[in-house]
């Protein structure tokens, strides 16, 4: 008797733990997540999601920059909460310190001598539907030219527009 009571114990913990590994269903590889079915708030499937990511810093997280990493995070806890692509709104600008990521591997390679660690990452979330943008004013001041960016990447006029105009239209911000 008390092997079985033991074995039942085990049994659900081991499904508690399963239950709980960490997880990336949409962007294989990055912003990995837990999901819990049980969590009091979760995504709203009649919502539509639309936010604008301010990506501003050079941190970085699990080896990319940590603003790309939310952007990951996010479409894996939308996904994990069953809200369809179509009803995913994202669009982020990178600015700051930030703005060397948008540099192509060989550029990134001429500056800091390495690959540029963020490639395979904006690529993916770019399969995804975000928009990126970068900031002219940031690129011109590092001196960037259009044909130095990663093709994963818009120009815009300034983060100091892009960031007003979708909030204006309705995007939450997240920084």
């Amino acid at each position: 008797m008390k092997s079985s009571i033991s074995l039942v114990l085990i049994l659900i913990l081991i499904f508690q733990m399963k239950a709980q590994e960490w997880q990336t269903p949409a962007i294989d590889g990055y912003g990995k997540i837990k999901y819990y079915e049980d969590a009091a708030e979760q995504p709203d499937t009649s919502l539509t999601y639309k936010m604008v990511f301010d990506i501003k810093d050079e941190k970085e997280k699990d080896g990319v920059n940590v603003g790309l990493w939310k952007i990951a995070r996010s479409l894996n806890l939308l996904k994990a909460g069953n809200i369809s692509p179509e009803k995913i709104d994202i669009v982020a600008v990178i600015h700051g310190e930030a703005t060397y990521l948008v540099l192509s591997n060989e550029k990134y390679q001429e500056q800091f001598k390495k690959p540029n660690p963020n490639i395979e990452l904006l690529k993916l979330i770019n399969e995804h539907g975000v928009k990126i943008f970068v900031c002219g004013q940031a690129t011109a001041s590092r001196e960037i030219e259009k044909e130095d960016m990663n093709g994963y990447i818009q120009l815009a006029l300034s983060a100091l527009t892009v960031l007003p105009n979708y909030q204006l239209k309705g995007y939450a911000l997240i920084p």
